[in-house]
Parts: structure tokens; sequence; C-alpha cells
């Protein structure tokens, strides 16, 4: 049904690229723009798309076909961590608890590593993660994002299978 998409994966990986790429900038639209602050797991859901993104652009840059199988793993495991995050404070806004603790558990864990003073900013952010600032068709920031990492993650199944599926890979 979809095998249009999966017939051409570095044009899927650089679409993938592309989607990271348009969703940061919005996601820095509405911070910057809007004024909305991002909270820890926020950022942490950033960082993820980043890593989503320039996965996804490397291999669609290499021409061989273990790049597009290596990439697409990767890329799966960024994905299925962003989707976690992105569930977790989904949860959290839908159940929020009575004392707002979103991002101390991240900080507290940090902290305790050499870099104490540089990897705490990575994940600074003052927003509270139970709140909901914005809404598009009745779902949060949190709740499109899990969406957009779900996506992107079955889109590299796809991708995985259709290579590993065609003839190079098949058993002698």
């Amino acid at each position: 049904m979809f095998d249009w998409l999966f017939a051409a994966p570095r044009r899927t990986l650089g679409l993938v690229f592309a989607a990271c790429a348009g969703m940061l900038a919005f996601a820095l639209y509405l911070q910057h723009g809007v004024g909305l602050e991002p909270c820890p797991m926020c950022i942490v859901q950033r960082y993820a798309l980043i890593l989503v993104g320039l996965v996804a652009g490397i291999a669609a840059l290499l021409p061989r076909r273990g790049a597009w199988i290596t990439g697409s793993v990767l890329g799966l495991a960024a994905s299925g961590f962003g989707a976690f995050v992105a569930a977790r404070q989904s949860w959290l806004q839908w159940n929020p608890p009575e004392i707002v603790s979103c991002g101390r558990d991240f900080y507290g864990m940090i902290e305790t590593f050499p870099l104490k003073r540089a990897v705490p900013m990575i994940f600074r952010g003052s927003g509270d993660c139970t709140k909901i600032d914005w809404t598009f068709l009745g779902l949060s920031i949190a709740n499109w994002s899990f969406i957009a990492f779900v996506a992107f993650a079955i889109v590299f199944v796809g991708i995985i299978a259709r290579q590993l599926r065609s003839p190079r890979f098949a058993a002698a």
C-alpha cells in the first residue's frame, strides 16, 4: 500500500529530515515568536527530534543500503525515546500531580556527573510540563510530538523491512 514511500529510501529519509527541521523551526517560533517557555521534557523531545533528523539526513546523503538500514535503526531508537518522553508528558498533562516535578529527576541525576555545570544547561527549561499552553485540533504539543515520533518510527520500520526484503539480503 505504501510501497511508493519505501521504494526510494533516500527520498523518504530526506523527507524525515525535512519534517524534523520544520518541527524544530515551529518549536522555535512558539518559543521566541509566541513566547511559550519549553519545559525540561520539551527540551529532551527537541534533542530526540534533532537526533532523528540528523540520522535521517546523514543516511539520506549516503548511497549505500547498509547506511539506510543503520540510519533507520538509529532513527527508530531515537524516535522510540522521543515517543516515550512525549507519552510521559502527555500522561502528566492528563493526570497532573499535586506537586509539579517533571524536570527535577533529570536535574538530580545529571548533577552527579562530572560535567555538572555543562550538562544541566542542556536540559534547562523553565516551563511547567503539566501545563497545556497551546493546542491544535484539541491536542497539545506533547500529543502532536508523540504522533510525529510514532510516524517516524513507522517510516523507519518500513525502510528497514523493505531493505531487508530486497534480493541482495535474501538467503542463497
